[in-house]
């Protein structure tokens, strides 16, 4: 996934799902000069991790 899109899905009224290594995750943050995103397992928001950008996936 490309930073911009990480943004877009941050700001975006519907829900857009979106994966880490085949596990849900939901986007908290992202810091487009680092391309890092701060995530969370979907039912487990307390499991948070920093990752790449380019590890997550959209899934259509």
């Amino acid at each position: 996934m490309k930073v911009y899109r990480a943004q877009e899905i941050i700001q975006a009224v519907e829900k857009i799902n979106v994966e880490l290594n085949g596990v849900s995750v939901w986007i908290d943050s992202v810091d487009p000069e680092q391309e890092l995103a701060k995530v969370h397992v979907e039912d487990r928001p307390a499991d948070t991790r920093v990752v790449p950008v380019g590890e997550l996936q959209e899934v259509q």
